[in-house]
């Protein structure tokens, strides 16, 4: 991993190597992340009725203070990853970037909860719908002269 004046740079094979702890932290992220969803559903459900019986507020307090604390817990992984050099991009996918470059450019590799491997990479300004699978070698697949693919 090289490191920059703000913060390290991955390449594909070190990427990889720290793929089992941000997979087990992304994993730890998503499961949260769920759970705290239907909290807020349960909690906002239960607002309704807190309007017309008081004795509902109690429950509801409860829930704030668990949606509270699963947000404090969400913040340490995510603090967990910064750590390592990698950002979290979507919370409920489990999806993360490693800052990396490509011919001199400045590139995110993208990896995406369930996903074998690091295997994806896209521009700095650009999203996960934008990425693309890393050769082998950092090489585009050679094209046939008709340009129907890569050669076989």
């Amino acid at each position: 991993m090289t490191r920059t004046a703000t913060k390290p740079t991955f390449s594909v094979a070190e990427a990889n190597r720290t793929l089992p702890l941000v997979r087990a932290i992304a994993q730890d992220i998503v499961a949260e992340f769920g759970r705290l969803k239907e909290i807020g559903r349960d909690r906002r459900a239960l607002e309704v009725e807190v309007a017309s019986n008081p004795k509902a507020r109690p429950r509801m307090d409860a829930l704030k203070a668990d949606i509270d604390e699963g947000a404090t817990r969400i913040d340490a992984y995510i603090k967990e990853l910064s750590d390592l050099g990698v950002e979290l991009k979507d919370p409920e996918r489990g999806l993360v970037d490693f800052p990396s470059e490509r011919a001199g450019r400045a590139v995110w590799l993208c990896w995406k909860l369930g996903e074998e491997s690091v295997a994806h990479w896209h521009g700095m300004d650009e999203t996960f719908s934008d990425r693309r699978p890393i050769e082998a070698g950092g090489k585009r697949p050679e094209r046939r002269a008709t340009g129907e693919g890569p050669a076989t």
